[in-house]
């Protein structure tokens, strides 16, 4: 991920209903969500999540997938793990402990996400 990649991210990122759907989403997997389950889960309208779904797949942080008469919406997990990268790239200067536990968390969700897709 390149600098203007990252700061569209962190722009979409940086209004807390997108904060908020992009957690969700995480959380929801592969499977996604359907629009008005995001929106209900919010406590938002439709046409507001809408608004900030639009946003958040602009920034290629989430996808869409039309499945009958809903849109599914994922988190787009190479773009967020692109991003995280993006600020770890230069981690450490030359000290792994600094980063360590970062590193952590990362491995600590990778079961849970193995799990999910199986």
């Amino acid at each position: 991920m390149d600098q203007r990649q990252a700061l569209i991210a962190f722009g979409a990122l940086s209004q807390e209903t997108r904060l908020q759907v992009i957690r969700m989403l995480v959380v929801a997997g592969p499977d996604g969500m359907a629009a008005g389950a995001i929106a209900e889960k919010a406590e938002v309208s439709p046409s507001n999540v809408s608004f900030h779904l639009k946003e958040l797949e602009r920034s290629g942080l989430i996808a869409q997938q039309r499945e009958s008469r809903s849109i599914i919406y994922t988190a787009n997990y190479e773009a967020l793990g692109g991003l995280v990268r993006f600020l770890m790239e230069d981690c450490c200067s030359g000290h792994p402990e600094i980063c360590a536990p970062a590193a952590e968390v990362a491995a600590c969700c990778t079961p849970k996400m193995e799990e999910k897709l199986q």
